[in-house]
């Protein structure tokens, strides 16, 4: 379980480096309207999406062997990790281990291009456009009958 929650928090790094890459490209209103999405878009979609989840699997094995290459583990490196996103938490550490911390950072934030790009390149190989898929990403969040339609084809 606690496996999970590393791998969770390491792909924040990547996932928080997509979103802010998409913030920059296009600015979405603050609240989301209902879109029509047809289904050759939503099979589209789903596509991407699946070949994402594969790219980000991919990913987290990269950034954990970097992170055990600078000699942590990996619950030790999220504890550090965490500590240092929360200014409420403290974790003590020694010099040589903030080093390696740092290192492990730099190897991992230097890896973050390489897979926002991958990303891009899944998008523009579909029939979709990022602003297209990006909109259908945010109705997903709200809309329930859009997520019970994707899991449809998901499932096919």
């Amino acid at each position: 379980m606690k496996i999970k929650n590393v791998i969770s928090s390491l792909l924040v790094i990547v996932t928080l480096g997509v979103s802010g890459l998409n913030a920059q490209n296009t600015q979405m209103p603050p609240q989301q309207k209902q879109i029509e999405v047809s289904q050759s878009e939503l099979t589209q979609f789903a596509e991407v999406f699946q070949k994402m989840r594969m790219l980000n699997q991919e990913a987290q094995k990269e950034m954990m062997e970097v992170i055990k290459d600078e000699g942590f583990e990996l619950q030790r490196f999220n504890e550090i990790h965490q500590a240092s996103m929360d200014p409420n938490k403290e974790v003590e550490l020694s010099d040589a281990e903030d080093a390696k911390y740092k290192a492990a950072v730099k190897e991992l934030e230097s890896m973050q291009p390489e897979f926002q790009k991958e990303m891009q390149d899944l998008i523009a190989d579909s029939d979709l456009s990022m602003e297209r898929y990006q909109k259908i990403a945010m109705a997903l969040r709200a809309d329930a009958e859009l997520q019970k339609r994707l899991q449809e084809v998901l499932k096919s």
